[in-house]
């Protein structure tokens, strides 16, 4: 059987080769410095031996694909709603309008820390209750979900420790409950279509963008797609190709850590480029909860250096990013 991953990046002249983590090492501070240098680079490394086994990892993609596979009928009904829960059809999303003729050729379903609606947490912009497609169309989807999503946090609060100490900061530094205490941690099932991106013309998979928390967590399978961006601001820019590593998670750093950080740590430029094949992956986007005032930190700040970027909490930021990439719920003719 051809190896789709290997056929791929040799035709191609740029493949960025990142810093792996192994939370298993006992040696911290080699951990540290490696994702330090990652993050000064970068901004993307890999995280092994995290915990998650090969097994479950393989039934949620399995989950994942048994929902892409519906008809689009039985996957319009759990359509995204106001607080990003639900399914996202093709070209709902555009990452880069100033260079895409259309939204990104992806679909995708977003799955969030469950807050009931009688929860007084469900009055603000991105708690309450998930939406779950029926016991009888999907049998133990939503128990494989929520597992995933309580075990991918337990990774990122893993990851965000070795930050804080690469930050030097306290190791439990995002533990607050107004960071990762009380998280904005949504899972974000990913199927791109088997077409063929054309960046001359406009066509990806998905367009150049930034994330927009602290961290992301990006399990993928083995066809190629993912490019990042070093230095965003280049003329012109250079893209690499990010290998897949089996049972491995890409980490990518957002927005909201480079505010924190000063601009020290970046959140870098990645795009999805399609080769004409399927491509599923499975995101992890770890934000503080809604409350948190994302700010310069005392490590990052000096009288040479002062602050970059005004203070801001994580709920206003996430809305203005929200609405200026998906298209209002209302152009969707409701059946």
């Amino acid at each position: 059987m051809e190896n789709h991953s290997d056929a791929a990046l040799s035709s191609v002249s740029r493949v960025s080769t990142l810093n792996c983590i192994d939370l298993s090492n006992p040696k911290l501070p080699e951990s540290v410095s490696l994702l330090k240098q990652a993050c000064l680079d970068s901004g993307f490394f890999y995280v092994i031996n995290h915990g998650i086994s090969q097994e479950f990892m393989d039934e949620v993609f399995e989950q994942s694909k048994k929902f892409f596979d519906l008809p689009i009928d039985d996957k319009m009904k759990l359509l995204r709603n106001e607080k990003h829960r639900g399914y996202t059809p093709v070209l709902d999303e555009i990452l880069d309008p100033d260079n895409q003729v259309e939204g990104d050729y992806k679909e995708g379903y977003y799955i969030g820390v469950e807050v009931s609606e009688d929860d007084p947490q469900s009055e603000k912009p991105f708690y309450g209750p998930n939406v779950w497609p029926s016991e009888d169309l999907l049998p133990g989807w939503r128990q494989k979900m929520e597992k995933y999503h309580q075990e991918a946090l337990g990774v990122a609060k893993a990851v965000a420790r070795i930050i804080a100490l690469a930050l030097d900061l306290d190791g439990e530094f995002f533990d607050k409950p107004e960071m990762l205490g009380e998280s904005i941690a949504t899972l974000r099932l990913l199927h791109y279509e088997g077409r063929l991106s054309n960046p001359t013309n406009g066509i990806y998979g998905a367009g150049a963008h930034s994330d927009y928390g602290l961290i992301t967590l990006l399990a993928t399978d083995d066809v190629v797609g993912l490019q990042i961006c070093k230095v965003k601001d280049a003329q012109p820019q250079i893209w690499e190709y990010i290998p897949p590593l089996k049972g491995a998670f890409i980490v990518n750093l957002g927005d909201m850590l480079e505010r924190w950080s000063n601009g020290v740590f970046r959140s870098t430029l990645h795009r999805v480029l399609m080769n004409g094949q399927e491509r599923y992956s499975i995101a992890f986007f770890v934000e503080p909860s809604h409350e948190c005032l994302v700010e310069c930190l005392p490590t990052c700040k000096s009288e040479t250096n002062p602050p970059k970027f005004p203070p801001i909490t994580c709920a206003t930021y996430l809305t203005q990013r929200y609405r200026a990439t998906h298209i209002d719920l209302s152009s969707y003719q409701k059946t």
